[in-house]
């Protein structure tokens, strides 16, 4: 994935935008990553990615997605079209991201 490519599709939050608000802010938890932007907070279909991409952050590695563009919203637009998303469900996940 390319540095520019949109990691929340919904909010428009690129790979670049995700890995300068973790460099800036340093967030201690992956849900922190809402802050930038809203990511992870529209469809949820990132929230996985958004996860990896702290991770990778935390153990000094360069944040990166290993997907292209292509199949990242290919995929994305399969998880929508099977329901995946909850309008008004207000659950929360283990990471502590709430799903709706």
């Amino acid at each position: 994935m390319d540095q520019h490519d949109n990691v929340c599709v919904c909010f428009k939050v690129s790979l670049h935008k995700l890995t300068t608000f973790m460099e800036r802010e340093q967030p201690a938890v992956p849900s922190q990553l809402s802050q930038c932007l809203q990511a992870g907070t529209g469809c949820g279909w990132c929230v996985p990615f958004l996860c990896r991409l702290h991770a990778q952050h935390a153990a000094g590695q360069q944040p990166d997605l290993s997907v292209s563009p292509e199949d990242y919203v290919a995929r994305r637009a399969a998880y929508k079209s099977a329901g995946k998303i909850h309008q008004g469900d207000e659950a929360t996940d283990a990471a502590g991201w709430t799903r709706g």
